[in-house]
């Protein structure tokens, strides 16, 4: 392991598949227990929630995130919880929010072409930069949806390029 990987910021996002159906009460008493835990721990990120599925983007320094996960990894509510991007970062894409919080129902409006709303169509073992683009779209479309238009830092991705 080097030292950018125990050292300084980490990005992870992952998704998991709900163990049993959540309410929105559940859900939002989720999101408060995720704000208040990881404002403590300077993590910040995404929490999407469709169709029985997760998708949480979590940034911070890298021992907190990596404990977080093994804790989220334990949690019954959900499972088949798989990793799709880790890699160290230099600058958050979520800096201001504890976590970004975002409820889809099935038959929700479509993102607009050359956005993502999810990574259901990416293979097992799709390439880091693939991972990379994916997270842009979807971050992008979902700060579109929330009114959050926050500009994305410069350099935040690399090699990215919005398609509309």
């Amino acid at each position: 392991m080097t030292a950018a990987m125990t050292d300084g910021l980490l990005r992870l996002v992952y998704t998991s598949t709900a163990a049993q159906p959540f309410r929105e009460t559940a859900l939002e008493q989720l999101l408060e227990q995720c704000r208040r835990s990881n404002a403590a721990r300077d993590i910040t990120g995404l929490l999407l929630f469709r169709q029985g599925r997760f998708l949480q983007v979590l940034e911070g320094p890298v021992e907190a995130v990596r404990r977080l996960v093994d804790t989220i990894a334990d949690d019954p509510r959900h499972h088949a919880m798989r990793i799709l991007l880790e890699t160290p970062i230099t600058t958050r894409l979520f800096s201001d929010w504890s976590m970004g919080y975002r409820s889809f129902r099935a038959g929700s409006a479509a993102a607009p072409r050359g956005f993502r709303d999810s990574f259901d169509d990416l293979v097992d073992g799709a390439d880091a930069s693939t991972m990379e683009r994916a997270l842009f779209e979807l971050t992008l479309w979902f700060r579109t949806r929330s009114g959050a238009a926050v500009p994305i830092p410069a350099g935040s991705v690399e090699g990215t390029s919005l398609r509309v």
